[in-house]
């Protein structure tokens, strides 16, 4: 265990390290890791309930805290109200990293380990950090992938919980990794569909961009030959408030351009500098169920038949082979999704959790789709919603999403 203290303008931050086991609740096995958190206050804050912070993702490490105005840009506002905890859920960041160094373990070594590093194994490690820290109890504030995480915290320490509060992360419960991403292509096309009718001509566009791909005539700066399947995951963009934005730059520039050919590389999702975001995502969907390339399978007709359709947290087999910083990764990959993942959400225990506080649902949600999200919602009665097509997925780093959610869980007047 270490703590240390700094200063960042009027901000204080303590550095949190501790140890903890790999498995938890098996003392054969002797595997440990170490999981970082920084606790940030501000000056006169000191003594301010606890609200943890758990990231989207997965594998990805918490935001840095900065000094005033802070960032992320809802730091402030949690700042006012809680000390925020900024944990780097396991295998990211400073709590024991996966990283390419870490191949040398071997295919079957390395993809046991990663299936440690799930949801459940999060919660344990945050109820070994709120001991740590001395806390009876604290809030949560889950973000895509932390509110899945939240949803397994209620599952079985929800008596340590006295806020949750869930920013596009409302997983869906007793449903199958083919069902998510049946409904999120449905998502996708629509999304499609409303960028086409602002901007007509980019469709053209898309096909003459998926005419090189097919050629093979696209290559990134790392040596990448962009595959169609990749060209087509920008739609990834139309997930995020300015997202859109980003794809209509890239759309208006030349493609035998340096400019083109660096922003494309910067635009596409999964990149390699969190491995653990392609090699396990599909598994975030996977309550009690093997992915077995979740996304490839349910791939609709028209998908398939319309390359300006674009897709977004989709997954694909190939990237293993066209994507040079996947290839290390593919027999591990490849083994994870074939594995028989452990339930992670107990709807009896939600229903019975008595959880309190506020969630943001996006109508237009990409990823986390709005059927799935209200019918979880129904299981947690004391959390209240706000449901709105003001934002998109990425709702939460807008000034406005939390400040409303705390004004909602707290009872004051709300526009």
């Amino acid at each position: 265990m270490s703590v240390s203290t700094r200063r960042m303008q009027d901000l204080t931050v303590e550095d949190h390290t501790i140890t903890v086991p790999l498995v938890w609740g098996d003392d054969a096995d002797s595997r440990t890791i170490e999981v970082y958190a920084a606790v940030v206050a501000r000056e006169g804050g000191e003594n301010l309930p606890y609200l943890v912070f758990l990231q989207g993702g997965p594998g990805s490490e918490a935001p840095r805290p900065y000094h005033s105005p802070a960032a992320p840009s809802w730091l402030d506002a949690a700042l006012e109200h809680y000390r925020v905890v900024m944990i780097d859920q396991r295998g990211t960041g400073r709590s024991t990293p996966i990283g390419d160094a870490d191949l040398a373990r071997g295919t079957d070594e390395l993809a046991e380990y990663i299936t440690h590093l799930r949801a459940d194994g999060i919660v344990r490690d945050c109820e070994a950090m709120r001991e740590h820290l001395g806390a009876a109890t604290w809030s949560v504030l889950g973000q895509s992938f932390g509110g899945f995480t939240t949803l397994s915290y209620l599952s079985t320490d929800a008596s340590s919980l006295r806020e949750v509060f869930f920013t596009g992360g409302l997983s869906a419960i007793g449903r199958t990794p083919d069902d998510v991403y049946a409904l999120t292509y449905d998502k996708l096309r629509g999304g499609s569909e409303r960028y086409y009718r602002r901007f007509p001509h980019h469709r053209d566009t898309v096909r003459r961009l998926a005419d090189l791909t097919d050629a093979g005539t696209i290559v990134l700066p790392d040596g990448e030959v962009v595959a169609t399947s990749r060209l087509r995951s920008l739609g990834m963009l139309l997930g995020s408030n300015d997202g859109w934005q980003t794809l209509h730059h890239l759309l208006e520039e030349e493609p035998h351009t340096n400019a083109f050919r660096h922003d494309l590389a910067s635009a596409l999702p999964y990149g390699t500098r969190n491995p653990l975001y392609f090699v396990f995502h599909e598994s975030s969907y996977a309550d009690g169920y093997p992915t077995r390339w979740a996304a490839d399978r349910v791939e609709p007709d028209d998908f398939r038949d319309d390359v300006t359709l674009l897709t977004g947290e989709h997954v694909r087999r190939e990237w293993l082979d066209t994507v040079p910083g996947f290839r290390p990764w593919k027999d591990v990959t490849l083994a994870l999704a074939e594995y028989e993942w452990p339930r992670v959400y107990d709807a009896d225990a939600l229903r019975e959790s008595g959880a309190r506080g506020a969630a943001a649902v996006y109508v237009n949600d990409l990823y986390v789709p709005l059927e799935y999200s209200l019918e979880t919602l129904e299981l947690l009665p004391g959390v209240t919603p706000w449901i709105t097509s003001e934002h998109e997925h990425s709702g939460l780093r807008q000034g406005d999403v939390l400040p409303h959610l705390l004004d909602l869980a707290h009872g004051r007047r709300v526009r």
